[in-house]
C-alpha cells in the first residue's frame, strides 16, 4: 500500500473532520453564498499528478480552485430547475450511504440485504403521497430514469397486446404514444427505447391557457386508432405553469380503451401532501405508473427520483430487465432482487436519504414544507400581478411562476433581465418561452425559503427593473 493511501487511512478521523468543519460552515452560510459564480474565475485543467498529494493536501487544492465556484444551489433563492434542497437528515443518510458503500439489489443476499432500506421507504413514500399498496417502486437517478424505467415496462405491455415480446424481439411494429406537453425527459426516454422521439400522437390542450390535455381531442384520436392500444403520458404538473391533467376524465375513458397510463408527476405530485391541493391528483392511483422526483420538493441530494408500477405488472418489469437469458422461473417477488426490476445493475442506497429525511419530519414535516412553498409561489405571485414591471404568463397553480417582463415591446430584454438578476448572485432563475412569448421561471420547492428571501428576490427584481428603463 502506497503511503498516502496509508496515511490517509490511518488519519481518517482527521480528515472527516475536516469536511465536517467545511460542510457545516457551508450550510450555516448558504443563504449569504451567491447562486451564480462568473465564468471567468474557471481555472486550467490539471494534469493527474505521478504521486498523489493525499486527501488533506488535495482538499486544499480543491478549495483554492474549485470551491470559489460552487454555487448555492440548494440554498433557499436558488428557483431554477425545480431544485429542492437537501434537509439535514437527508445529509445524514447521504453521508452513511457513502460510508456503508452498499450496492443496494437484494433483501435476503448474503452481500447485502439494504434493498430492504429502499421497500420500507417506498411504502413510506406511498404513504406520504396517498398511493394504494398496489404500486411497486424503487429509487433511480432522476425523472429521466423515472421515466425511461414506467415507459419501458409500458413498451413491454404494448407488445403482449400485439402478441409481440419487444425485449427479446425488439420494436417491429410502430408504438402509439398520445401526450399533450411531455416534459423533455419523457421525450429523451421515447428515443433511448427505441420508440423514437418524433413519433408522438400529439394531443391539443385545454383552452385558456392552459397545458392540460384536452379530454375531447385525446378521446377523438382515441377513436381513430380503432381499437388499437396505446401509451398515454400524462402530466402530473407541467414544468412552465403546473398544469394538471383532469386525472378523473382520464380514468374514466381508462374503463373504455385499452390504453397505459403513465404520469409523469415529477414534482406535482407532492400536492398530494396539502389538504388544499391534493384534489389536483385526484384519482392517480388509477395509473399503470407514475413518476416523481425527490430531488425536487422531497428536498433529498441529487440524484434521486422513484418510479411507481403497478404491481400486477411485475412479469412484464421482469422481462424488461431481468440481468439474466434465462427465463424467470416462479414469482419474481418470492426472490425479489432489483437487478430485475429496474435498468441499473450498480446501484448506490440513495433510499437512504429519503429514509432518513421521511423517517426524522414524517408527514407533518412534509406537509409543512410543501405549504411553505406554495405560500411563497403565491406572495411571488402576488408581487408580479402588482407590479408595473411584470406579468404573469400564466396563473399560478402550485409552486412555479411563468412570467415576462410587461408590454411585448419588452420581449427583446428578458433574456438581458435575466443574466443581470442572476448576475447578482441574490437568486437563480430559468429561461422559458410559454405562448410564443419569452418568459422566466421561479419555481420554489426548497424547505429554507421563507418569505424574507421573497422579500430580497423582489427588491432585487425591482431595482434591477428601474435601472434598464
Amino acid at each position: 500500500m502506497k503511503e498516502s493511501l496509508k496515511s490517509d487511512s490511518l488519519q481518517i478521523e482527521h480528515l472527516l473532520n475536516i469536511i465536517k468543519e467545511q460542510g457545516v460552515e457551508y450550510l450555516n452560510s448558504i443563504s449569504e453564498r451567491a447562486t451564480s459564480v462568473d465564468n471567468k474565475l474557471i481555472p486550467e485543467k490539471q494534469a493527474l499528478p505521478e504521486e498523489g498529494y493525499g486527501t488533506e493536501e488535495v482538499l486544499k487544492l480543491f478549495n483554492k480552485r474549485f470551491e470559489p465556484l460552487m454555487v448555492a444551489s440548494s440554498g433557499p433563492r436558488y428557483l431554477g430547475f425545480v431544485t429542492g434542497g437537501s434537509t439535514p437528515a437527508s445529509v445524514a443518510g447521504d453521508w452513511l450511504s457513502t460510508i456503508y458503500d452498499q450496492n443496494t439489489q437484494s433483501v435476503k443476499g448474503h452481500g447485502d440485504i439494504s434493498a430492504v432500506i429502499e421497500l420500507e421507504a417506498i411504502a413510506m413514500l406511498l404513504d406520504l403521497l396517498e398511493l394504494p399498496k398496489s404500486f411497486l417502486g424503487g429509487f433511480v437517478t432522476g425523472a429521466m430514469m423515472s421515466n425511461f424505467t414506467c415507459v419501458a415496462v409500458a413498451r413491454q405491455w404494448y407488445g403482449k397486446e400485439k402478441e409481440i415480446d419487444i425485449a427479446k424481439e425488439g420494436i417491429t411494429i410502430p408504438i402509439h404514444i398520445l401526450t399533450a406537453i411531455p416534459h423533455s425527459s419523457a421525450i429523451k426516454s421515447l428515443s433511448l427505447l427505441g420508440i423514437g422521439s418524433g413519433n408522438i400522437i400529439k394531443i391539443k390542450t385545454e383552452e385558456g391557457n392552459r397545458e392540460a390535455i384536452s379530454i375531447k381531442d385525446l378521446e377523438d384520436h382515441i377513436q381513430k386508432l380503432n381499437g388499437d392500444p396505446f401509451i398515454l403520458i400524462s402530466s402530473g404538473g407541467t414544468v412552465n405553469t403546473v398544469d394538471f391533467d383532469d386525472f378523473t376524465a382520464i380514468r374514466k375513458l381508462k374503463e373504455k380503451y385499452n390504453f397505459w397510463w403513465h404520469i409523469d408527476a415529477a414534482f406535482g405530485g407532492f400536492a398530494a401532501c396539502s389538504d388544499t391541493y391534493k384534489h389536483l391528483v385526484k384519482d392517480w392511483e388509477y395509473a399503470d405508473s407514475i413518476t416523481v422526483d425527490c430531488h425536487k420538493w422531497l428536498n433529498v441530494p441529487y440524484e434521486s427520483a422513484v418510479f411507481f408500477i403497478k404491481e400486477q405488472y411485475k412479469l412484464l418489469q421482469v422481462e424488461t430487465f431481468q440481468n439474466s437469458n434465462a427465463p424467470y422461473l416462479g414469482d419474481p417477488l418470492e426472490s425479489f432482487n432489483y437487478l430485475n426490476f429496474l435498468p441499473e445493475n450498480s446501484r448506490r442506497l440513495k433510499a437512504l436519504p429519503a429514509w432518513f429525511s421521511l423517517m426524522a419530519y414524517g408527514k407533518d414535516g412534509y406537509r409543512d414544507i410543501v405549504e411553505n412553498s406554495i405560500f411563497c409561489s403565491n406572495q411571488f405571485g402576488e408581487f408580479i400581478e402588482s407590479s408595473d414591471d411584470f406579468e404573469l404568463l400564466a396563473p399560478v397553480r402550485l409552486n412555479t411562476i411563468c412570467f415576462t417582463l410587461k408590454g411585448e415591446e419588452k420581449q427583446d430584454m428578458v433574456n438581458q433581465f435575466l443574466e443581470l438578476l442572476n448576475a447578482t448572485g441574490k437568486v437563480f432563475m430559468t429561461p422559458t418561452n410559454y405562448n410564443q412569448r419569452k418568459g422566466i421561471r421561479a419555481a420554489f420547492v426548497n424547505w429554507r425559503t421563507t418569505e424574507h428571501d421573497v422579500k430580497l428576490i423582489t427588491e432585487a427584481m425591482a431595482e434591477l427593473a428601474t435601472d434598464l428603463k
